[in-house]
Formats: C-alpha cells, sequence, structure tokens
C-alpha cells in the first residue's frame, strides 16, 4: 500500500460519500469530491500510461493496456459528473459509462484463454444480468429499455472478460489480472445497486454502497496496471 498515494484516495472517497447525504450547500462537498476521487484513482495509471516504466506482460502492445484503462476513467469521470447534474443527465451518464467499459473490453480482451474459464464466467454474468433485467425489466421506462439493456451487455462482456483472464490459468495469473477481475466484479455490483435504487423506488444506504463499490472497482481495475 502506497500512503502518499492511497490515504488522498480514500479522504477524497469519504467526502464524496458524506457529500452525497446532505442537502442543500453541503452539496458543493459531493460535487467536488466525487470527480476528483476519480482522477485520483486515473492518477495511478496515467504514469503507466505514459510509458515511464516497463509495461506488464499480459498488456496488448506496450502501455496500450494502461492508455485504455486511462480513457475508460477518464470517460468515468466525465459519467460521474453527468449523474450528480442538478437536472436529469442519465442517459448521458449512461453513454459516458458505456464507453468506459469499452475501453476496459479493449483493455481486457488480450490475456484470456477460450475455454471453461470464459465458459464460466460467460454463464455466471449472463445469469446475473438477465435476472436483474427480469426483475427491472417491468420498472424501466419505456425510452430507457434499449439503451439499458445495451448498457448492462456492454457491462456483463467487460466483467466476462476480466474475469476470464483470471480463471484461465489461476495458480499462475498475475496480480494485475486479480486486480482487474475484483475491480469489474466491484463496478457490476455498483451498477446493479444504482439500477434498483433509480428504478425500484430507492434502497437504504444507496449512496454509501454505490459509491463505495464503485470507488473500489476503480482502484482495482487501476491497480491492475502495477
Amino acid at each position: 500500500m502506497n500512503l502518499r498515494r492511497d490515504v488522498p484516495i480514500l479522504l477524497a472517497a469519504i467526502a464524496a460519500i458524506i457529500g452525497a447525504s446532505l442537502d442543500g450547500d453541503g452539496r458543493w462537498l459531493h460535487w467536488i469530491a466525487k470527480p476528483l476521487t476519480t482522477l485520483l484513482i486515473a492518477a495511478i495509471v496515467l504514469r503507466r500510461s505514459a510509458g515511464l516504466w516497463p509495461a506488464p506482460p499480459e498488456t496488448i502492445t506496450p502501455h496500450a493496456y494502461a492508455r485504455a484503462i486511462l480513457l475508460g476513467m477518464l470517460l468515468s469521470c466525465i459519467g460521474d459528473i453527468a449523474l450528480m447534474l442538478p437536472f436529469d443527465a442519465f442517459v448521458p451518464g449512461l453513454i459516458a459509462f458505456l464507453l468506459a467499459h469499452l475501453c476496459y473490453i479493449v483493455a481486457f480482451r488480450a490475456g484470456f484463454r477460450a475455454g471453461r474459464g470464459l465458459a464460466l464466467a460467460a454463464a455466471l454474468l449472463a445469469l446475473f444480468a438477465g435476472i436483474n433485467l427480469a426483475g427491472l425489466w417491468p420498472l424501466l421506462p419505456a425510452e430507457l429499455r434499449i439503451p439499458v439493456v445495451v448498457y448492462v451487455a456492454v457491462l456483463a462482456l467487460m466483467a466476462t472478460l476480466a474475469l476470464a483472464r483470471a480463471w484461465s490459468n489461476p495458480p499462475n495469473a498475475a496480480p494485475g489480472v486479480r486486480w482487474a477481475a475484483t475491480g469489474a466484479v466491484l463496478f457490476v455490483i455498483s451498477d446493479c445497486t444504482l439500477a434498483w435504487d433509480r428504478f425500484g423506488g430507492g434502497l437504504p444506504a444507496a449512496s454509501l454502497c454505490i459509491l463505495a463499490t464503485y470507488y473500489a472497482a476503480q482502484y482495482c481495475i487501476a491497480r491492475s496496471t502495477d
């Protein structure tokens, strides 16, 4: 653990979570801390993407893995901002995160092997996505059904590739591969909680659950570039 790097991320994440529970003038804390936390996490990837030290052997090409992750995190920051605007910008936020997941797919597409790991990951994510979509479908506005289905499919593909990379040869899986898989699973949990909170009538401690798993997911994905 790098205290100089990780403590500011943790403090910013706590501020974002606390700010999400405040009303009125207190919301400024959330508006500042939410994108700031994502940018601090993205800074972990910045030096790697700039090619300032050797890339891990499982990357697509030297430093391309980290550059794809960095672009995904910058798009995620745009999504963060869209989802906290005082007017409804859910669809732009959804598009920003969808593009972020496409960047992660580009990064994760190398290094996995077709076989039981891929089949198992695909089956589990398809089942999980199908169950949640079936439950959410009657609650979704008609104009959001297709965008949500597309987003869920891209999210599930991202997580499938991340898990398949880790499960293809688990005894020899590099630490970065395990970090990516953990981050992908946390991202699925965060987005699932967000969807049920938004369309299912609200969940207790929703901001805490959504943001804690979201920042943990991004942190793990960033650490996959170490």
